[in-house]
């Protein structure tokens, strides 16, 4: 299943916040304005490295539930009285 690509509204405002400060600080180590080729590339890098913590997390917590979630007793016995109805037919 293939994630859609992460845009600048779908992340969060920390994370818009550290991608003009990961921009300004490339803009400062240059001395100059960044081209829109080099601002795209490092936006992508971010959105990429964003993308692959999501798709960790969201693993995670499919594991988290997978083990969490109900497994029968395989011990015990088939129980005729559990699948009856208790009043018994009308």
């Amino acid at each position: 299943m293939a994630i859609a690509r992460l845009t600048q509204q779908d992340m969060t405002e920390k994370e818009q916040r550290e991608l003009k400060t990961l921009l300004d600080r490339a803009r400062i180590a240059h001395g100059r304005p960044l081209t829109n080729a080099e601002n795209n590339h490092l936006k992508k890098e971010y959105i990429d490295k964003l993308m692959a913590e999501r798709e960790a997390e969201a693993k995670k917590a499919r594991q988290l539930k997978k083990k969490q979630a109900y497994k029968t007793d395989k011990e015990a016995t088939f129980s005729w009285s559990a699948s009856t109805p208790v009043r018994g037919r009308r």
